[in-house]
């Protein structure tokens, strides 16, 4: 009886013991699944003022803030010394406190390559792709090139560096398109990189410039002056953007390169990325932070306005669309002979 007795008291207090264990890690993850913020997040941009990566962080933040689906201050600071490199290794020695994020374009693989910077997307923790940036060539509205063909017929009938190619910094994505379409055309362009998209634009506007390849975003308010022209698209398929931007043209009109002599292609990542080490609560919170984002009517107007393709992805999709890219890069940065010895 009394060994029967000490077994159904041991029973009993083995149970409380597991039920008060099991309330625990049950409070414990719940506690980690609605982690917040406790101080203001900074969010960083890897690349200067004006350019297409600066414009979507500012919108970003101006949207959550307007809409309150965060509860501290976002605060965005442009890092874009080294080609981005500043930025990058910013987060990356970031602590993993979920106060620190990251936009991206694709310098996340090229500035790596380029410059030999001890950094790669892997040590980072990825939060999720918001759109991919096409990339449009662009000329001066006075210039006599009405299509691409007549820009290539020029550029192949004058010698070679007569053409000058403004882009955002060495090494690149819009250095990367050149080198493809000196290739493509088989002539050689000077090419002169400059701090921001922001600033490619007004070179262009101010003729400095015969050429660039900006993102729509940061072409599109001279486009609607009339004084840029845009003559095709580097993606597989026009953009899907109806809406009359000019007095003649919508997004959709702009002809795909390819369709016009010059096949080149190249579509840019606009991501998200925390430091290393960050929790799946903390990613969880920014990743429904850009999902309500993304639900809002003025999510769909900027990626009208900027002539984004909508692309999210989160989670182990995101991963693998990564790991293809960083291939990719290597294998464009690698055939520009833009790796770094």
């Amino acid at each position: 009886m009394l060994i029967q007795s000490l077994f159904k008291r041991t029973k009993r207090t083995v149970t409380t013991v597991s039920f008060g264990l099991l309330a625990a890690t049950a409070l414990v993850t719940n506690v980690q699944a609605q982690w917040q913020p406790t101080k203001a997040v900074e969010f960083i941009v890897p690349a200067g003022t004006g350019g297409g990566a600066d414009q979507m962080a500012r919108f970003l933040q101006g949207v959550i803030t307007k809409h309150k689906l965060m509860n501290q201050p976002l605060v965005v600071l442009n890092k874009g010394g080294g080609a981005g490199a500043e930025g990058f290794l910013d987060i990356k020695n970031a602590r993993p406190d979920g106060h620190k994020i990251v936009i991206t374009l694709s310098n996340l693989f090229t500035t790596p390559l380029a410059t030999g910077v001890p950094f790669n997307w892997k040590d980072l923790t990825p939060v999720s792709m918001l759109a991919l940036d096409e990339f449009v060539l662009w000329v001066n509205a006075e210039a006599p090139y009405k299509t691409t063909g007549e820009l290539i017929k020029a550029m192949q009938a004058a010698p070679d560096g007569q053409f000058k190619m403004g882009g955002t910094g060495s090494k690149q994505e819009d250095q990367i398109i050149t080198v493809a379409m000196e290739k493509a055309i088989g002539k050689k362009m000077i090419y002169i990189p400059l701090k921001g998209g922001g600033d490619v634009a007004v070179q262009l506007v101010g003729k400095h410039l015969d050429t660039t390849v900006n993102n729509p975003i940061e072409a599109a308010a001279h486009w609607k002056g009339d004084t840029l022209r845009a003559l095709c698209v580097f993606d597989t398929v026009v953009m899907p953007y109806p809406k009359k931007m000019t007095s003649k043209q919508s997004w959709k009109d702009i002809p795909t390169c390819k369709s016009q002599g010059l096949d080149v292609e190249y579509l840019m990542l606009r991501g998200i990325f925390m430091g290393p080490k960050s929790t799946p609560a903390q990613v969880k919170y920014f990743v429904d932070i850009f999902q309500k984002v993304r639900a809002l009517p003025e999510w769909k107007e900027f990626l009208e306005a900027g002539a984004f393709k909508d692309s999210f992805l989160a989670g182990d999709a995101f991963n693998q669309w990564l790991l293809k890219a960083e291939v990719e890069h290597l294998r464009l940065m690698r055939d520009a002979g833009f790796l770094a010895k």
